[in-house]
């Protein structure tokens, strides 16, 4: 079994990649090993162990990507427009914003140029130390609770952060959410698309996330978390040619039907297509 892993990671590894493939198996199994403590762990543990992880996974992998890789400012510019682009029909001058995963916090200060208020909320204490701005307020979460104040939140947002959470907490996490966000006010979440995965370190390995991508969801999986937590509706935001654009959601479910009954080497191949990527990875926005 070991040497058939490793005769597909020899298929699959990308050819322009700046790291060597001891190096990408050296995370692997790294991850792969943090993972399932995290997994394994009971709540009362767990809930203090999503940063702890994190800080000895690049300690132990210093040729990790989030090390090494220098995102330009046009980058991060670039980035901070693309989420922009599909949050502005949402906010207003009266907008409480808030991001779930805010990191260096990019995005809340940029959404503060058009918002009332914004919470950048992260698990990590040192990130969020650097944020200094009058309508900009840094949050400290143990990965599933959101401490602002109740019904205050008009529109909330993650970008990848699904896929980290244990899948026992992530219900936990969408009803302390659902706590904060005030009656009509939403929340827009993007994470990537379990049909076309694994999409952490994974998909050089093994058929589905192993890594800190501890669960990857399909639209039709988050829309039932969604409901479940209390939304009202969910719509659906997919992106075409730089454009975001509503289409309904149970076309969306249809189409990963179909698409669920290819192998999976065809749905991974087929999933690098952009069309396709923008079929399954989808922003969606559970309206309370």
């Amino acid at each position: 079994m070991e040497a058939a892993r490793r005769a597909t990671f020899q298929g699959h590894f990308p050819g322009n990649s700046t790291r060597s493939k001891e190096d990408i198996e050296h995370q692997y199994n790294v991850e792969v090993e943090l993972a399932a403590r995290l997994r394994n762990a009971p709540r009362a543990e767990r809930l203090g162990m999503y940063g702890t992880v994190y800080d000895e996974l690049y300690r132990r992998v210093p040729t990790h990507s989030q090390l090494t890789r220098k995102v330009s400012e046009a980058e991060r510019r670039a980035a901070v427009a693309d989420r922009i682009s599909l949050l502005k029909r949402f906010i207003r001058p009266d907008t409480v914003f808030l991001e779930v995963g805010a990191g260096d916090g990019s995005l809340p200060l940029e959404v503060a140029r058009y918002a009332r208020k914004c919470y950048a909320l992260d698990v990590s204490r040192e990130i969020l130390s650097g944020l200094d701005h009058p309508k900009v307020q840094p949050v400290l979460s143990d990965g599933c609770s959101v401490p602002v104040p109740a019904g205050e939140v008009t529109l909330a947002y993650s970008f990848q952060v699904m896929e980290h959470i244990h899948p026992d907490d992530a219900g936990e996490q969408l009803r302390n959410l659902f706590a904060a966000i005030a009656p009509g006010g939403s929340y827009v979440c993007v994470t990537p698309s379990s049909l076309s995965g694994p999409h952490d370190v994974s998909k050089f390995f093994d058929p589905v996330a192993r890594g800190f991508h501890l669960k990857e969801y399909t639209t039709a999986e988050l829309e039932a978390l969604f409901r479940a937590a209390g939304f009202r509706k969910v719509q659906a935001y997919p992106r075409f040619n730089g454009r975001y654009v509503r289409m309904p959601i149970g076309f969306l479910k249809g189409f990963e039907r179909l698409f669920g009954w290819l192998s999976p080497g065809a749905r991974q191949r087929l999933g690098r297509q952009p069309i396709i990527r923008s079929l399954l990875t989808v922003p969606l926005r559970a309206v309370k």
